[in-house]
Protein backbone atom coordinates (compact mmCIF):
# COMPACT_ATOMS: atom_id res chain seq x y z
CA UNK A 1 0.00 0.00 0.00
CA UNK A 2 1.49 3.41 -0.50
CA UNK A 3 1.52 5.70 2.51
CA UNK A 4 1.02 9.16 1.78
CA UNK A 5 4.27 11.48 2.03
CA UNK A 6 3.37 14.82 4.41
CA UNK A 7 4.39 16.64 1.67
CA UNK A 8 0.50 15.70 0.17
CA UNK A 9 -1.24 17.35 2.66
CA UNK A 10 -0.41 20.25 0.35
CA UNK A 11 -1.68 18.83 -2.72
CA UNK A 12 -3.07 21.49 -5.19
CA UNK A 13 -5.90 19.12 -5.79
CA UNK A 14 -7.17 20.75 -2.47
CA UNK A 15 -5.45 23.76 -2.62
CA UNK A 16 -6.87 25.49 -6.05
CA UNK A 17 -10.09 25.36 -4.39
CA UNK A 18 -9.75 27.74 -0.97
CA UNK A 19 -10.55 31.41 -1.26
CA UNK A 20 -8.25 33.39 -4.05
CA UNK A 21 -7.60 37.27 -4.05
CA UNK A 22 -7.35 39.50 -7.14
CA UNK A 23 -5.42 41.93 -4.96
CA UNK A 24 -1.72 39.85 -6.30
CA UNK A 25 -0.74 42.55 -8.90
CA UNK A 26 1.74 45.09 -9.30
CA UNK A 27 0.16 48.86 -9.15
CA UNK A 28 3.09 51.44 -9.04
CA UNK A 29 6.91 50.32 -9.50
CA UNK A 30 8.00 53.95 -9.43
CA UNK A 31 11.84 54.62 -9.59
CA UNK A 32 14.27 51.36 -10.37
CA UNK A 33 15.72 52.20 -6.41
CA UNK A 34 12.21 52.32 -5.08
CA UNK A 35 12.27 48.68 -3.68
CA UNK A 36 13.51 45.50 -4.67
CA UNK A 37 14.83 42.46 -3.33
CA UNK A 38 16.07 38.99 -3.47
CA UNK A 39 15.74 35.68 -1.54
CA UNK A 40 18.77 33.84 -0.71
CA UNK A 41 17.65 30.66 -2.05
CA UNK A 42 15.86 29.94 -5.42
CA UNK A 43 13.38 27.43 -3.78
CA UNK A 44 12.62 25.84 -0.29
CA UNK A 45 10.86 22.41 0.69
CA UNK A 46 7.80 23.75 3.07
CA UNK A 47 8.80 24.72 6.35
CA UNK A 48 12.51 25.62 5.19
CA UNK A 49 13.29 29.21 6.67
CA UNK A 50 14.10 32.01 3.66
CA UNK A 51 15.94 34.83 4.28
CA UNK A 52 14.81 37.97 2.32
CA UNK A 53 16.86 41.24 1.42
CA UNK A 54 15.39 44.40 0.53
CA UNK A 55 16.76 47.80 -0.56
CA UNK A 56 14.08 50.75 -0.46
CA UNK A 57 14.18 54.65 -0.41
CA UNK A 58 11.09 53.94 2.18
CA UNK A 59 10.94 54.08 5.87
CA UNK A 60 8.84 51.21 6.14
CA UNK A 61 7.52 48.50 3.83
CA UNK A 62 4.99 44.75 4.27
CA UNK A 63 5.72 42.07 2.48
CA UNK A 64 2.50 39.81 0.89
CA UNK A 65 2.97 36.33 -0.50
CA UNK A 66 0.96 35.22 -2.90
CA UNK A 67 0.92 31.29 -4.41
CA UNK A 68 0.03 31.32 -8.16
CA UNK A 69 -3.14 28.72 -8.68
CA UNK A 70 -6.12 28.80 -10.06
CA UNK A 71 -8.56 30.08 -7.55
CA UNK A 72 -11.54 30.62 -9.11
CA UNK A 73 -10.46 32.75 -11.76
CA UNK A 74 -8.47 35.03 -8.98
CA UNK A 75 -5.27 33.55 -9.70
CA UNK A 76 -3.44 34.21 -6.37
CA UNK A 77 -4.25 33.48 -2.37
CA UNK A 78 -2.82 35.23 -0.05
CA UNK A 79 -0.77 32.93 2.53
CA UNK A 80 0.98 35.53 4.44
CA UNK A 81 1.53 39.06 5.30
CA UNK A 82 4.28 40.75 7.42
CA UNK A 83 3.25 43.81 9.17
CA UNK A 84 5.42 46.97 8.76
CA UNK A 85 9.73 46.45 8.29
CA UNK A 86 11.82 49.17 8.84
CA UNK A 87 13.21 50.04 5.48
CA UNK A 88 16.74 50.91 4.60
CA UNK A 89 18.47 51.85 1.23
CA UNK A 90 21.39 49.19 0.82
CA UNK A 91 25.05 49.65 -0.34
CA UNK A 92 25.71 49.98 -4.48
CA UNK A 93 25.95 46.43 -5.14
CA UNK A 94 29.49 44.79 -5.86
CA UNK A 95 31.13 43.89 -9.40
CA UNK A 96 33.53 41.07 -9.60
CA UNK A 97 35.78 42.16 -12.62
CA UNK A 98 37.16 38.21 -13.82
CA UNK A 99 33.63 37.36 -14.64
CA UNK A 100 31.90 41.08 -14.69
CA UNK A 101 29.66 39.44 -12.00
CA UNK A 102 26.99 42.14 -9.86
CA UNK A 103 26.20 40.72 -6.46
CA UNK A 104 23.96 42.86 -4.15
CA UNK A 105 25.49 40.73 -0.94
CA UNK A 106 23.04 42.60 0.82
CA UNK A 107 22.06 41.72 5.04
CA UNK A 108 19.32 39.87 5.67
CA UNK A 109 16.40 42.05 6.21
CA UNK A 110 13.92 39.41 7.44
CA UNK A 111 13.41 35.73 7.68
CA UNK A 112 10.21 34.08 5.52
CA UNK A 113 8.92 30.94 7.53
CA UNK A 114 7.05 28.69 5.48
CA UNK A 115 5.74 25.79 7.43
CA UNK A 116 2.34 26.29 5.99
CA UNK A 117 2.88 27.39 2.65
CA UNK A 118 1.80 24.60 0.24
CA UNK A 119 3.81 23.85 -2.86
CA UNK A 120 3.87 25.94 -5.56
CA UNK A 121 4.85 28.73 -7.30
CA UNK A 122 4.62 31.93 -5.23
CA UNK A 123 5.29 35.67 -5.87
CA UNK A 124 6.42 37.73 -2.64
CA UNK A 125 5.22 41.12 -3.04
CA UNK A 126 7.11 44.42 -1.08
CA UNK A 127 4.92 46.91 -0.65
CA UNK A 128 6.52 50.09 0.42
CA UNK A 129 4.72 52.70 2.69
CA UNK A 130 5.82 55.48 -0.44
CA UNK A 131 2.99 53.41 -2.74
CA UNK A 132 5.79 51.60 -4.74
CA UNK A 133 6.12 47.75 -5.63
CA UNK A 134 8.50 44.86 -6.61
CA UNK A 135 8.26 41.01 -7.02
CA UNK A 136 10.03 38.52 -5.24
CA UNK A 137 10.09 35.07 -6.97
CA UNK A 138 10.20 32.03 -4.71
CA UNK A 139 9.64 28.25 -5.15
CA UNK A 140 8.54 25.99 -2.43
CA UNK A 141 9.56 22.84 -4.45
CA UNK A 142 8.53 19.02 -3.74
CA UNK A 143 10.78 16.26 -2.93
CA UNK A 144 8.60 13.80 -4.25
CA UNK A 145 6.84 13.48 -7.81
CA UNK A 146 5.73 9.85 -7.79
CA UNK A 147 2.16 9.79 -9.85
CA UNK A 148 2.52 13.50 -10.22
CA UNK A 149 3.11 16.17 -13.18
CA UNK A 150 6.13 18.05 -12.36
CA UNK A 151 6.15 21.81 -13.26
CA UNK A 152 9.89 23.13 -14.20
CA UNK A 153 10.35 26.32 -13.42
CA UNK A 154 13.75 27.84 -15.26
CA UNK A 155 15.10 30.34 -12.83
CA UNK A 156 19.01 29.76 -14.31
CA UNK A 157 17.16 31.24 -17.69
CA UNK A 158 15.71 34.43 -15.66
CA UNK A 159 19.24 34.79 -14.28
CA UNK A 160 20.89 34.64 -17.10
CA UNK A 161 18.63 37.48 -19.16
CA UNK A 162 18.58 39.68 -15.74
CA UNK A 163 19.88 43.45 -15.88
CA UNK A 164 19.82 43.82 -12.12
CA UNK A 165 22.90 46.39 -11.47
CA UNK A 166 23.82 46.94 -15.41
CA UNK A 167 25.13 42.93 -16.58
CA UNK A 168 23.49 40.05 -18.30
CA UNK A 169 25.10 37.32 -19.94
CA UNK A 170 23.98 39.38 -22.87
CA UNK A 171 25.36 42.54 -22.61
CA UNK A 172 27.31 45.19 -19.85
CA UNK A 173 27.00 48.09 -18.59
CA UNK A 174 27.77 49.65 -22.25
CA UNK A 175 25.28 47.68 -23.61
CA UNK A 176 27.78 45.83 -25.24
CA UNK A 177 28.05 41.92 -25.86
CA UNK A 178 31.75 42.26 -25.12
CA UNK A 179 31.05 43.84 -21.91
CA UNK A 180 28.60 41.16 -20.53
CA UNK A 181 28.98 39.06 -17.59
CA UNK A 182 30.43 35.49 -17.81
CA UNK A 183 29.03 34.17 -14.89
CA UNK A 184 25.94 35.91 -12.74
CA UNK A 185 24.74 35.60 -9.43
CA UNK A 186 20.87 34.87 -7.65
CA UNK A 187 22.55 37.23 -4.87
CA UNK A 188 20.44 40.21 -6.44
CA UNK A 189 17.39 41.41 -7.47
CA UNK A 190 15.64 40.60 -10.51
CA UNK A 191 15.35 44.08 -13.09
CA UNK A 192 11.59 45.40 -14.27
CA UNK A 193 8.89 44.40 -12.01
CA UNK A 194 10.81 41.52 -10.31
CA UNK A 195 9.37 38.55 -11.83
CA UNK A 196 9.15 39.13 -15.56
CA UNK A 197 10.40 35.69 -17.17
CA UNK A 198 8.10 33.57 -14.57
CA UNK A 199 4.92 36.36 -15.65
CA UNK A 200 5.57 35.78 -19.14
CA UNK A 201 6.68 32.20 -19.47
CA UNK A 202 5.37 30.40 -16.74
CA UNK A 203 2.67 31.94 -15.23
CA UNK A 204 -0.16 30.88 -17.62
CA UNK A 205 0.97 27.34 -17.81
CA UNK A 206 0.52 27.16 -14.08
CA UNK A 207 -2.93 28.39 -13.89
CA UNK A 208 -4.12 25.78 -16.15
CA UNK A 209 -2.25 23.01 -14.95
CA UNK A 210 -3.85 23.69 -11.53
CA UNK A 211 -7.27 24.51 -13.02
CA UNK A 212 -7.34 21.01 -14.43
CA UNK A 213 -6.59 19.16 -10.85
CA UNK A 214 -3.93 17.16 -11.64
CA UNK A 215 -1.77 16.05 -9.12
CA UNK A 216 1.34 18.66 -9.28
CA UNK A 217 4.71 19.04 -8.34
CA UNK A 218 6.93 21.95 -8.62
CA UNK A 219 10.68 22.23 -8.97
CA UNK A 220 13.69 24.23 -10.62
CA UNK A 221 16.05 23.15 -12.67
CA UNK A 222 18.95 24.48 -10.02
CA UNK A 223 17.30 21.79 -8.36
CA UNK A 224 17.51 19.04 -10.36
CA UNK A 225 20.58 19.63 -11.18
CA UNK A 226 21.59 19.26 -7.64
CA UNK A 227 19.00 16.42 -6.67
CA UNK A 228 16.56 14.47 -9.38
CA UNK A 229 14.75 12.43 -7.01
CA UNK A 230 11.61 14.92 -7.29
CA UNK A 231 11.30 12.50 -11.13
CA UNK A 232 11.13 9.51 -9.95
CA UNK A 233 8.00 7.77 -11.19
CA UNK A 234 6.86 11.02 -12.32
CA UNK A 235 3.96 10.79 -14.86
CA UNK A 236 5.35 14.21 -16.49
CA UNK A 237 7.52 16.80 -16.49
CA UNK A 238 6.59 20.54 -18.08
CA UNK A 239 9.27 22.29 -18.96
CA UNK A 240 7.73 25.74 -19.29
CA UNK A 241 7.94 28.70 -22.01
CA UNK A 242 11.65 30.03 -21.99
CA UNK A 243 14.44 27.13 -20.18
CA UNK A 244 17.35 27.92 -21.99
CA UNK A 245 20.17 27.06 -19.86
CA UNK A 246 20.56 23.97 -18.72
CA UNK A 247 23.62 22.01 -16.79
CA UNK A 248 25.05 18.89 -17.95
CA UNK A 249 23.64 17.30 -14.73
CA UNK A 250 19.94 18.66 -15.53
CA UNK A 251 19.60 17.42 -19.00
CA UNK A 252 21.14 13.63 -18.16
CA UNK A 253 17.99 13.58 -15.10
CA UNK A 254 15.29 14.69 -17.72
CA UNK A 255 17.02 12.04 -20.13
CA UNK A 256 16.95 9.59 -17.30
CA UNK A 257 13.38 10.53 -16.15
CA UNK A 258 12.13 10.19 -20.23
CA UNK A 259 13.81 6.43 -20.73
CA UNK A 260 12.32 5.07 -17.56
CA UNK A 261 8.75 6.25 -19.04
CA UNK A 262 8.11 10.35 -17.79
CA UNK A 263 6.44 11.60 -20.22
CA UNK A 264 8.20 15.07 -20.85
CA UNK A 265 6.44 18.77 -22.83
CA UNK A 266 9.02 21.50 -24.04
CA UNK A 267 6.15 24.47 -23.99
CA UNK A 268 8.68 26.64 -25.10
CA UNK A 269 11.60 27.01 -27.69
CA UNK A 270 15.28 27.61 -27.92
CA UNK A 271 15.33 24.75 -25.07
CA UNK A 272 18.25 23.07 -23.05
CA UNK A 273 20.39 25.50 -25.69
CA UNK A 274 23.01 26.71 -23.27
CA UNK A 275 25.21 24.63 -21.31
CA UNK A 276 25.96 26.04 -18.17
CA UNK A 277 28.35 25.68 -14.48
CA UNK A 278 26.21 26.41 -11.37
CA UNK A 279 29.01 27.23 -8.79
CA UNK A 280 28.90 28.76 -5.28
CA UNK A 281 28.61 33.00 -4.87
CA UNK A 282 29.19 34.28 -1.03
CA UNK A 283 28.80 31.39 1.52
CA UNK A 284 26.08 29.31 -0.42
CA UNK A 285 26.55 26.88 -3.22
CA UNK A 286 24.62 27.11 -6.51
CA UNK A 287 24.38 30.68 -6.75
CA UNK A 288 25.83 31.68 -9.96
CA UNK A 289 25.27 30.59 -12.91
CA UNK A 290 28.39 30.11 -15.32
CA UNK A 291 28.46 30.25 -18.95
CA UNK A 292 31.48 31.78 -21.20
CA UNK A 293 29.00 31.29 -24.65
CA UNK A 294 31.84 32.21 -27.72
CA UNK A 295 34.57 33.20 -25.11
CA UNK A 296 34.46 29.60 -24.07
CA UNK A 297 38.47 28.93 -24.60
CA UNK A 298 38.91 31.42 -21.68
CA UNK A 299 36.18 28.84 -19.64
CA UNK A 300 38.62 27.25 -16.91
CA UNK A 301 36.94 24.19 -17.65
CA UNK A 302 38.56 24.55 -21.29
CA UNK A 303 40.18 22.20 -22.51
CA UNK A 304 40.49 20.03 -19.41
CA UNK A 305 36.92 18.95 -18.92
CA UNK A 306 35.15 19.66 -22.15
CA UNK A 307 31.87 18.14 -20.93
CA UNK A 308 31.56 20.90 -18.73
CA UNK A 309 32.64 23.57 -20.75
CA UNK A 310 29.98 26.66 -20.74
CA UNK A 311 29.05 27.35 -24.31
CA UNK A 312 25.97 26.37 -26.38
CA UNK A 313 25.33 22.34 -26.17
CA UNK A 314 25.68 21.66 -29.94
CA UNK A 315 28.85 23.36 -30.33
CA UNK A 316 32.45 21.77 -29.28
CA UNK A 317 33.81 21.19 -27.35
CA UNK A 318 31.69 18.15 -26.12
CA UNK A 319 28.83 18.86 -28.70
CA UNK A 320 25.72 17.33 -27.64
CA UNK A 321 22.67 19.19 -29.87
CA UNK A 322 19.92 19.12 -27.87
CA UNK A 323 17.26 17.99 -30.43
CA UNK A 324 18.66 14.21 -28.69
CA UNK A 325 16.37 15.14 -26.06
CA UNK A 326 13.60 17.71 -27.07
CA UNK A 327 13.56 16.55 -30.96
CA UNK A 328 13.83 19.89 -32.52
CA UNK A 329 16.27 22.34 -32.56
CA UNK A 330 16.95 26.22 -31.91
CA UNK A 331 16.96 28.27 -35.26
CA UNK A 332 16.54 31.39 -35.23
CA UNK A 333 15.33 35.03 -33.74
CA UNK A 334 13.60 37.25 -34.50
CA UNK A 335 10.52 36.09 -35.88
CA UNK A 336 6.76 36.07 -36.23
CA UNK A 337 4.49 34.04 -38.06
CA UNK A 338 1.06 32.30 -37.90
CA UNK A 339 1.12 28.89 -36.59
CA UNK A 340 -0.13 26.60 -39.09
CA UNK A 341 -1.42 22.85 -38.38
CA UNK A 342 0.09 19.77 -40.06
CA UNK A 343 -1.42 16.77 -37.89
CA UNK A 344 -5.11 18.55 -37.38
CA UNK A 345 -6.41 14.78 -36.09
CA UNK A 346 -3.46 13.51 -34.08
CA UNK A 347 -4.85 13.19 -30.50
CA UNK A 348 -3.11 16.51 -28.83
CA UNK A 349 -5.85 18.80 -31.30
CA UNK A 350 -8.76 16.81 -30.36
CA UNK A 351 -11.92 19.12 -29.70
CA UNK A 352 -9.83 22.04 -31.40
CA UNK A 353 -11.81 21.65 -34.36
CA UNK A 354 -8.79 22.65 -36.20
CA UNK A 355 -8.34 21.30 -39.89
CA UNK A 356 -5.04 20.61 -41.76
CA UNK A 357 -3.24 23.94 -42.75
CA UNK A 358 -5.84 26.14 -40.28
CA UNK A 359 -3.40 29.11 -38.81
CA UNK A 360 -3.05 30.87 -35.77
CA UNK A 361 -1.66 34.76 -36.70
CA UNK A 362 1.49 35.32 -34.27
CA UNK A 363 1.76 32.25 -32.40
CA UNK A 364 5.34 31.39 -33.96
CA UNK A 365 7.96 33.45 -32.30
CA UNK A 366 9.85 35.28 -31.13
CA UNK A 367 12.56 32.43 -31.39
CA UNK A 368 11.14 28.92 -32.88
CA UNK A 369 12.63 25.22 -33.14
CA UNK A 370 12.64 22.78 -36.22
CA UNK A 371 12.60 19.65 -37.06
CA UNK A 372 16.70 19.51 -38.70
CA UNK A 373 17.36 16.40 -40.91
CA UNK A 374 20.79 15.06 -39.67
CA UNK A 375 20.84 16.55 -36.64
CA UNK A 376 20.62 13.44 -33.62
CA UNK A 377 16.96 12.59 -32.17
CA UNK A 378 15.69 9.43 -30.01
CA UNK A 379 12.98 8.21 -32.41
CA UNK A 380 10.77 8.67 -35.27
CA UNK A 381 8.92 12.20 -34.89
CA UNK A 382 5.60 13.20 -35.83
CA UNK A 383 5.43 16.69 -37.12
CA UNK A 384 1.94 18.66 -35.76
CA UNK A 385 2.68 21.96 -36.30
CA UNK A 386 4.69 22.75 -39.61
CA UNK A 387 4.97 26.71 -39.87
CA UNK A 388 6.48 28.92 -42.83
CA UNK A 389 8.51 31.70 -41.97
CA UNK A 390 11.36 33.96 -42.81
CA UNK A 391 13.85 35.00 -40.54
CA UNK A 392 16.55 37.34 -41.50
CA UNK A 393 15.64 37.30 -45.02
CA UNK A 394 15.87 33.32 -44.51
CA UNK A 395 13.13 31.12 -45.33
CA UNK A 396 12.48 28.13 -43.04
CA UNK A 397 9.55 26.54 -40.77
CA UNK A 398 9.35 25.94 -37.39
CA UNK A 399 7.64 22.58 -35.89
CA UNK A 400 5.94 21.04 -33.28
CA UNK A 401 6.95 17.71 -32.93
CA UNK A 402 6.01 14.25 -30.68
CA UNK A 403 7.93 11.13 -30.09
CA UNK A 404 7.87 8.32 -27.90
CA UNK A 405 10.46 6.03 -26.84
CA UNK A 406 10.58 2.45 -25.84
CA UNK A 407 10.17 2.73 -21.88
CA UNK A 408 6.92 4.55 -23.32
CA UNK A 409 7.37 7.88 -22.43
CA UNK A 410 5.95 10.71 -25.05
CA UNK A 411 7.97 13.69 -25.60
CA UNK A 412 6.30 16.87 -27.29
CA UNK A 413 7.92 20.35 -28.41
CA UNK A 414 6.08 23.30 -29.53
CA UNK A 415 8.65 24.87 -31.65
CA UNK A 416 7.70 27.91 -30.35
CA UNK A 417 8.22 30.72 -27.70
CA UNK A 418 4.78 31.82 -27.55
CA UNK A 419 3.02 29.26 -26.42
CA UNK A 420 2.94 29.59 -23.07
CA UNK A 421 1.66 33.52 -23.73
CA UNK A 422 -1.17 32.49 -25.98
CA UNK A 423 -2.52 30.81 -23.17
CA UNK A 424 -3.71 35.03 -21.95
CA UNK A 425 -4.42 35.96 -26.04
CA UNK A 426 -7.05 38.33 -26.19
CA UNK A 427 -7.74 39.19 -22.54
CA UNK A 428 -5.25 42.00 -21.56
CA UNK A 429 -3.74 39.88 -18.93
CA UNK A 430 -0.48 40.85 -18.59
CA UNK A 431 -0.76 43.47 -21.51
CA UNK A 432 1.16 41.39 -23.88
CA UNK A 433 -0.45 38.49 -26.60
CA UNK A 434 1.97 40.13 -29.93
CA UNK A 435 -1.47 40.51 -31.72
CA UNK A 436 -2.59 37.03 -31.30
CA UNK A 437 -6.42 36.74 -30.45
CA UNK A 438 -9.38 34.57 -28.89
CA UNK A 439 -9.34 31.90 -31.61
CA UNK A 440 -5.67 31.61 -30.73
CA UNK A 441 -6.11 31.26 -27.35
CA UNK A 442 -8.67 28.21 -27.59
CA UNK A 443 -6.60 26.27 -29.69
CA UNK A 444 -3.93 26.60 -27.67
CA UNK A 445 -5.66 25.90 -24.06
CA UNK A 446 -7.48 22.81 -25.24
CA UNK A 447 -4.34 21.74 -27.02
CA UNK A 448 -2.54 21.95 -23.67
CA UNK A 449 -5.29 20.65 -21.85
CA UNK A 450 -5.30 17.94 -23.98
CA UNK A 451 -1.53 16.92 -23.49
CA UNK A 452 -0.91 17.55 -19.96
CA UNK A 453 -4.89 15.49 -18.94
CA UNK A 454 -2.69 12.39 -21.43
CA UNK A 455 0.70 12.57 -19.69
CA UNK A 456 -0.89 12.71 -16.29
CA UNK A 457 -2.55 9.26 -17.13
CA UNK A 458 1.51 7.86 -16.91
CA UNK A 459 3.81 6.76 -20.55
CA UNK A 460 1.72 8.27 -23.40
CA UNK A 461 2.52 5.54 -25.32
CA UNK A 462 1.06 3.12 -23.49
CA UNK A 463 -2.19 4.52 -24.22
CA UNK A 464 -1.88 7.36 -26.96
CA UNK A 465 -1.72 6.20 -31.29
CA UNK A 466 2.30 6.11 -31.42
CA UNK A 467 3.58 8.78 -33.84
CA UNK A 468 3.47 8.73 -37.40
CA UNK A 469 6.84 9.11 -38.73
CA UNK A 470 6.36 11.95 -41.32
CA UNK A 471 9.54 14.02 -41.57
CA UNK A 472 11.18 12.86 -44.59
CA UNK A 473 7.94 13.74 -46.48
CA UNK A 474 8.36 17.50 -44.97
CA UNK A 475 12.03 18.01 -45.68
CA UNK A 476 12.57 15.85 -48.85
CA UNK A 477 15.35 18.54 -49.68
CA UNK A 478 17.32 17.73 -46.42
Amino acid sequence: MHRPHAADRHRPESERDRPGTRDWRISSLGPADAVAGYTDRVSVTPGEECGLHVSTTASSFRVSVFRVGWYGGSFARLVWRSGPVPGRAQPAARLLSGTRTVRADWPRTLALGTGDWPEGAYLIRLDADHGHQRYVPLIVRSTHGAGRTVLLHAPATWQAYNRWGGYSLYAGASGAYQTRSLAVSFDRPYDAEGAEKFLVYEWAAVVLAERLGIPLAYTTGTDLHRDPGVLHGATALICLGHDEYWTPEQRRAVTEARDTGTNVAFLGANTCFRRVRLEAGGAAADRTVVCYKSAYRTDPCYPSRPALVTTDFRQAPGADPESSLTGVLYEGYPVDAPYVVHAADHWLHEGTGARPGESFGHLVGVEYDRVTPGAPVPGPLEVTAHSPLVCAGNRSHSDSAYYTVPGGAGVFATGTMRWVEALLAGTGELGRDHGMDARTRAFVTRTTENLLRAFAEGPAARHRPLPRPNTQELYRTG
